[in-house]
């Protein structure tokens, strides 16, 4: 048995029914002639084999009685293979667009917190000798890097051999639950000293700052409201698109801007074409970017990370403005983040009572109109590097994408894989026509980006990936 952590246990608690906070990964896996026999019931045999590799699969949240503290995971439990990886068959074609209405489908639903809180879509119907497996995740039990490490042991890309056999652990009795809870919460009283000081000391950094006197570091930014800003609906939409890493790369050098920073710029450029599009005025938004601080590989559960509120320059019409101001709001964020100290929200996360802030986010998740702390999530998360295989068959792409928040319908997440940049959409169902508009923006902003920059306008093909939608 394990707590949550106090910052787990708030990803569980902003849970409601139209506000799901689980993470979905989709791998496209391409077989080979002699593999192509490959089905549900050998991946199964794949996913049960390597159980021992693939710990938080095996874990069961538990209650403690009264909401006496933070919930526990029970780390060994009975994993049924046939509840959480199931069949689903796309419609012909079988392209991106029928993948991602397929995604969107399974996302709309929340895991059931009775068992292990994954489940796994075994996507048989695609183009081109192609499945598909989709993986939906609680953000309790992993952040975007220990999800990583987890798909890397899953793809064979870790050592460690696999194990036919898993034993589960009895679970708990309400006797044990409240002992632990009591005694743990004796031990989160003996660390508020240490809280406290972690929290002054990052409070005495930014009073020492050169930048004290900057907005973002004395007072929270208002966002505006916008198209995306609503009580969002139970519904989710889902969108991807493919970049060649090498292009992205190639245009950052020539501008001076990083990965993340070029992420940040396309997402400005597209979310001003789509504000111009559906409020007729495009002002400066407000997006939470996590910024992760354990990037250890083995590190396969957990939170580590903290969201970082950066500036998007979506007012400007000059692509190249856009870039600049991405990098300089990214690097002012860190700044900030790096002075406050990383892991202040996360410390104090521990001392949230569990039915209070339930309550609140329910209140959060019910309410209409302007949110008054972000407009939406941006994501960036390094992907493995080398190209993985599942049951001998080689996997060709990966998407991934994080939750919607309450008041907000848009989540732009963005990995790489290997030679790849894959952009995952999320909506609701009320905040845009078609999710596809945010990732066809994002694009077409791209390659403006590197007109204004003197570079070719024409993309690379990427031959490993689908077809655009």
């Amino acid at each position: 048995m394990k707590r949550l952590s106090g910052w787990d246990a708030v990803l569980l608690y902003s849970e409601t029914p139209n506000v799901h906070m689980h993470t979905i990964k989709a791998a496209v896996i391409e077989l080979a002639p002699d593999r192509r026999d490959f089905d549900i019931d050998a991946f199964r045999a794949v996913i049960g084999g390597r159980l021992n590799k693939l710990e938080p699969f095996c874990y069961q949240l538990v209650e403690v009685p009264g909401k006496f503290h933070h919930p526990m995971w029970r780390e060994s439990c009975e994993v049924d293979l046939e509840y959480h990886i199931r069949p689903w068959r796309l419609p012909a074609p079988g392209g991106r667009r029928e993948l991602d209405e397929a995604i969107g489908q399974i996302a709309s639903t929340p895991l059931d917190r009775k068992r292990p809180l994954w489940e796994m879509y075994f996507v048989e119907g695609l183009a081109n000798h192609r499945i598909a497996v989709v993986g939906k995740i609680h953000h309790a039990l992993a952040d975007g890097v220990a999800s990583a490490n987890l798909m890397a042991r899953g793809m064979d890309l870790q050592g460690g051999a696999d194990s036919e056999r898993y034993l589960p652990d009895p679970p708990p009795t309400a006797r044990q639950l409240l002992g632990s809870a009591f005694a743990d919460h004796l031990r989160h009283i003996g660390r508020i000293p240490a809280t406290v000081r972690y929290t002054a000391q990052g409070l005495g950094r930014v009073r020492r700052s050169s930048r004290r006197l900057s907005p973002e570091l004395t007072r929270p930014f208002t966002p505006p409201p916008s198209f995306i800003n609503h009580m969002i609906t139970p519904e989710r939409r889902f969108a991807t698109a493919t970049l060649a890493l090498a292009d992205v790369k190639e245009t950052g050098k020539r501008l001076g801007a990083t990965i993340n920073d070029m992420v940040l710029a396309m997402s400005s450029g597209a979310l001003r074409t789509l504000l111009l599009r559906y409020d007729g005025t495009a002002e400066p938004l407000l997006a939470s970017v996590p910024m992760s601080f354990d990037f250890s590989p083995e590190r396969i559960f957990g939170n580590r990370f903290t969201g970082v509120l950066v500036g998007l320059p979506t007012d400007s019409d000059d692509p190249l403005e856009r870039v600049r101001c991405s990098h300089e709001n990214a690097i002012a964020a860190k700044e900030s983040n790096q002075l406050m100290g990383p892991e202040l929200v996360s410390r104090w996360a521990a001392y949230m009572p569990p039915a209070p802030t339930e309550a609140f986010f329910r209140w959060a998740s019910g309410r209409d109109g302007q949110n008054k702390i972000l407009n939406l999530n941006i994501s960036n998360v390094p992907g493995p590097r080398e190209r993985g295989r599942v049951g001998g068959a080689l996997v060709t792409e990966i998407y991934s994408v994080g939750p919607l928040t309450a008041g907000s319908g848009l989540n732009i997440t963005v990995w790489s894989y290997v030679d790849q940049l894959n952009i995952s959409v999320l909506t609701d169902g009320a905040t845009v026509k078609d999710p596809h508009e945010v990732t066809e923006a994002m694009v077409s902003d791209f390659v403006e980006i590197r007109r204004a920059a003197g570079l070719s306008e024409e993309l690379t093909v990427v031959d490993t990936a689908m077809a655009p939608a």
